[in-house]
């Protein structure tokens, strides 16, 4: 059986490629801070699970990436990364005059796109003067164009009171404290929040953390605990009210869900 060509890449090379790669292991709770790259990224776990928060447009969203799905971040936006067990990160960058996405979002990986990322992780680049590479290029833009869009994002309000509030309920998900109790702590009244809250993330504040404990129960069913687990860890007492409310909320139920 033929062994895959690897290639070798070298400085002329650079105004043609197309796409480069990166693969890379990160342990549980590992953070790659705030940063940006000149290119478009890719980034997927072929296993673990990571968060990725960035800055789009005015507003900041958080999203929840578990296994079998992948984020496209455009070239210049700022995000950082932390990761949830060990993860098996692999990354596409695609120059700025290819069109991938004009904003982040989350997709669904094909069993086709992660193989074709696979495939370039080994071969580390595709250079457009190459005919097999533009190939290749052309059917992984048709793969990741098509590939079905997932609603594991949570946007994030600006306002600093709100957001400090949002803050602290994404580094404790499952966390009683009532609006109230955290208006007290913003400095920031109740009814202003929820203002606040709706008009800057289209949410109300209970759907709004509803949204984050259920992108939660994603990290953990990624790590391997059960739905029962997840439901009883995101603060619900009954299990098949956390089965309805992640359905509302990503359209599946969790047994559903590829991780």
């Amino acid at each position: 059986m033929p062994q895959a060509r690897q290639v070798v890449l070298h400085v002329e090379q650079e105004p043609f490629l197309v796409a480069r790669s990166l693969a890379a292991s990160y342990s549980k709770g590992y953070v790659i801070r705030t940063h940006t790259h000149p290119w478009h990224q890719l980034l997927y776990a072929s296993s673990g699970a990571m968060t990725v928060s960035a800055e789009q447009s005015c507003h900041g969203v958080h999203w929840m990436i578990p296994p079998g799905k992948a984020v496209l971040i455009p070239a210049g936006f700022r995000h950082s990364i932390r990761m949830w067990g060990t993860v098996e990160m692999r990354s596409l960058y695609f120059p700025p005059a290819v069109e991938v996405a004009p904003e982040c979002r989350v997709i669904s990986v094909t069993p086709l796109l992660k193989e074709l990322v696979l495939r370039v992780i080994e071969m580390a680049a595709l250079d457009s003067r190459d005919a097999a590479h533009a190939r290749l290029m052309a059917v992984l833009l048709d793969e990741i164009h098509t590939a079905p869009v997932t609603p594991l994002m949570v946007p994030l309000p600006a306002d600093p009171r709100a957001k400090a509030i949002a803050q602290h309920v994404l580094a404790s998900p499952s966390g009683a404290e009532t609006l109230d109790e955290l208006s007290r702590q913003s400095g920031a009244g109740r009814r202003t929040l929820e203002r606040l809250y709706r008009d800057e993330t289209g949410l109300s504040f209970g759907m709004w953390r509803q949204k984050v404990r259920m992108l939660d129960s994603v990290r953990l069913l990624a790590e391997g605990k059960s739905v029962t687990d997840a439901a009883l860890d995101c603060g619900y007492v009954s299990v098949s009210a956390f089965i309805a409310a992640f359905k509302r909320t990503f359209g599946c139920t969790p047994g559903q869900l590829d991780v």
